[in-house]
């Protein structure tokens, strides 16, 4: 077992140099990158929120003027089948 283990002198460690400092290009480029992600995220999250929420607007107004979504597709119906 004493016999694998290395009796020579000891290497010299390798300096790590502390990393260079980015860029103003590299930092834009970081910079975008983020805001392209959260730009997504947000996307992703209000889009479906503005969608629901048109919808429930027109469905209210329609309420509110007395007749639904199902009657004006009715009435459209009957108009163009007239022509």
């Amino acid at each position: 077992m004493t016999s694998d283990i290395h009796q020579g002198p000891l290497e010299a460690a390798t300096e790590v140099a502390a990393p260079a400092r980015r860029s103003w290009r590299e930092q834009r480029e970081l910079r975008r990158r983020r805001r392209v992600w959260l730009e997504e995220l947000m996307g992703w999250i209000l889009v479906p929120i503005i969608i629901v929420g048109t919808y429930w607007l027109v469905v209210g107004g329609l309420d509110a003027l007395g007749t639904s979504p199902s009657a004006i597709i009715n009435g459209l119906s009957t108009i163009t089948s007239a022509f």
